[in-house]
């Protein structure tokens, strides 16, 4: 059997492994994800391709120690209106976010990739499309007093498994992509590979 690793610390990502079953090594990947986004922005590259580009680098930067495993990189980009958003890194940032996005829909692009033997060997893209219920500063702030700094561990400053999902009025996506992992896909390719059963 393959060994399987995955690019990340992410406990999300971590658990949604874990829950399907998967026997496998979590190892964050260290890149400097600004400057691999740098030369895209600049390009007018958008949010999809940019978390392309990301689960793509996370995947390769591990796999060049494991050239015989299957590494696996995911990563997520926010886009409301064509701007594209990170993790907030202070609460008032999550609250800013919150009041933006309040009342609007937004995009969700979340990409994995798999790497082998340094290269990708495959790619898939999830995009979901999220519409907030309008916010009152009192719905923001409740919100942030149920999560706390949890606000600050994913783009838009919510979870949806979590307290997050009162937040919204409607949800077009699939929901492990929204979680952060397109779990389904992901699984038919690690059964082409023979890496699970």
């Amino acid at each position: 059997m393959v060994d399987l690793v995955l690019a990340s610390a992410s406990p999300t990502r971590v658990r949604l492994l874990t829950d399907a079953g998967l026997t496998f090594t979590a190892r964050p990947a260290t890149i400097d994800e600004r400057a691999v986004e740098a030369p895209l922005i600049a390009g007018g590259a958008p949010a999809a391709e940019i978390a392309d580009a990301l689960a793509d680098e996370k995947a390769l930067a591990v796999g060049r120690d494991m050239p015989d495993a299957i590494v696996i990189g995911a990563d997520q980009m926010l886009d409301l209106y064509g701007r594209r958003w990170t993790k907030p890194a202070t609460l008032a940032e999550a609250r800013l976010q919150l009041s933006r996005l309040g009342g609007r829909a937004h995009r969700l692009h979340t990409a994995v990739a798999a790497a082998r033997g340094g290269a990708i060997v495959w790619h898939h893209r999830e995009t979901a499309r999220l519409t907030m219920r309008p916010l009152t500063d009192r719905d923001i702030d409740g919100h942030l007093a149920r999560t706390g700094t949890a606000a600050l561990t994913s783009v838009g400053a919510y979870q949806i498994e979590g307290p997050g999902i009162q937040l919204f009025d409607e949800i077009d996506g699939d929901y492990f992509g929204i979680l952060g992992l397109p779990l389904l896909p992901l699984l038919r390719f690690l059964r082409k590979e023979g890496a699970i059963e």
